[in-house]
């Protein structure tokens, strides 16, 4: 059975939260492999909505195995707090249905600390993290002096590598001037949900193991987006992790031949959150106009998001980068009652036309669009659940826009429901 990995094409808020909630009607194991709290999945299921940042998406769904992988890093009080408030929703999470890898790196309040800090020193510099600790909690990892779930049981190594940790934290915390952080504080916040953590604690990488043997249908779920990535994302202003397909074997301890399908979740338009470049932003009507209709507000910060035209040449860059197999593009119906849309299909950047996004920060930042314009529609693509339910223009939007990023669409999404989608292609072949 094909398993399929699923990842942001753009900046992330693309809809992934939906598409995976399609996906996993058919897949019988969900995997997060990456990232941490400071992404957001909103999924609507029956009218109830439900806001995931943890979570792998296919918890929502019974019957289906949900797991939090090696390459995620974990706030277990913020782990605790959404598991708590799905279960008052009416979902039934349990150690059946959840497993924590045991390796996952932990995030604890001085990482939030000291990422407030951090973002506060850089002044006009600042790169827009949610303050959440996910960086240096991947910093501690990389750093190897970070604190993992399997730490949790036992509490003498426990505190030896709490010290260790904090002998680096509370240098650079008193040279800011602030106040230093005690062992004993992160101690007894481990101690406090400790036995809940380990409870849901399991070797991932051999439950994945045996479900793949058994023959079972894999999702995996990628939070943010391609160009959030530590390596091919617009560097500084990007996450912390790889957010790349790639990292989905890493991040989940299986082998690279075990992901047969990458879907990159594409918005039809273009938004982003935080600072760094955005060749295609509007900051006129059109984005205004983009941001009302597509109720385009972070799900994890509430922090209103920037809104631009469709771009061709990023997305184009994502596929290859990422291996992208297809996408699913999202929100068509956004674009309803335009009169004309703009598709930018590469870049000017002092005199050269460039046909991919270079890393250079200062290019980056002088990018300018090229456009394509086409006919927009006034006719409504919202609920439609078939290709001669669109208009013909919204129709060759479509087609032009698989043209330029060279993928197919394999899914249309024209409506936050999950069933208002258009499968266009079996992701989920023998």
């Amino acid at each position: 059975m094909a398993n399929v990995a699923v990842i942001g094409s753009q900046w992330g808020d693309e809809g992934k939260g939906k598409i995976v909630d399609v996906l996993s009607s058919e897949a019988e194991v969900v995997v997060r492999f990456q990232g941490g709290h400071n992404a957001g999945h909103t999924l609507v299921i029956d009218g109830v909505t439900y806001k995931l940042h943890l979570l792998p998406s296919g918890i929502v769904r019974p019957g289906k195995l949900s797991v939090i992988g090696n390459g995620v890093v974990v706030d277990p009080h913020a782990l605790l707090k959404e598991i708590n408030t799905v279960k008052e929703q009416g979902l039934d999470i349990n150690p059946d249905n959840l497993v924590l890898a045991e390796n996952a790196s932990l995030i604890l309040s001085v990482h939030s600390i000291m990422d407030q800090a951090m973002e506060a020193a850089r002044g006009k510099g600042k790169i827009g993290t949610t303050g959440r600790g996910i960086g240096l909690a991947y910093e501690d990892k990389v750093a190897r002096r970070g604190i993992r779930v399997c730490d949790l049981e036992s509490n003498d190594v426990l505190k030896e590598k709490l010290e260790k940790m904090l002998d680096h934290h509370n240098l650079l915390l008193k040279g800011w001037g602030a106040d230093e952080v005690k062992v004993e504080t992160l101690y007894d916040e481990l101690m406090s949900v400790s036995d809940q953590i380990l409870s849901y604690s399991g070797v991932a990488w051999k439950r994945l193991d045996e479900v793949h043997k058994a023959g079972k249908k894999i999702l995996f779920e990628g939070a943010q987006g391609h160009f959030l990535d530590v390596d091919h994302g617009t560097y500084p202003f990007v996450t912390s992790s790889n957010t790349v397909a790639g990292a989905a074997a890493a991040g989940a301890g299986v082998g690279p031949s075990m992901v047969d399908y990458v879907l990159g979740i594409t918005k039809a338009y273009t938004t982003r959150v935080g600072s760094g470049p955005f060749p295609t932003e509007q900051e006129n009507d059109v984005g205004e106009q983009l941001g009302t209709r597509g109720h385009e507000f972070g799900t994890t910060t509430g922090r209103k998001r920037r809104c631009g035209w469709f771009d061709a040449t990023l997305v184009r860059q994502a596929v290859k980068t990422g291996g992208i197999s297809g996408i699913a593009l999202t929100k068509l119906d956004v674009l309803d009652g335009f009169d004309e849309l703009k598709i930018c299909v590469a870049y000017e950047i002092d005199g050269e036309r460039y046909d991919y996004l270079p890393s250079s920060m200062i290019k980056q930042a002088n990018a300018k669009p090229i456009y394509e314009t086409m006919p927009g529609w006034q006719e409504t693509t919202y609920g439609a659940r078939s290709y001669g339910d669109l208009p013909a223009a919204a129709v060759k939007y479509v087609k032009h826009i698989e043209e330029l990023i060279e993928a197919p669409v394999a899914l249309l999404s024209t409506s936050p429901e999950r069933d208002d989608t258009i499968l266009m292609q079996d992701l989920f072949l023998d």
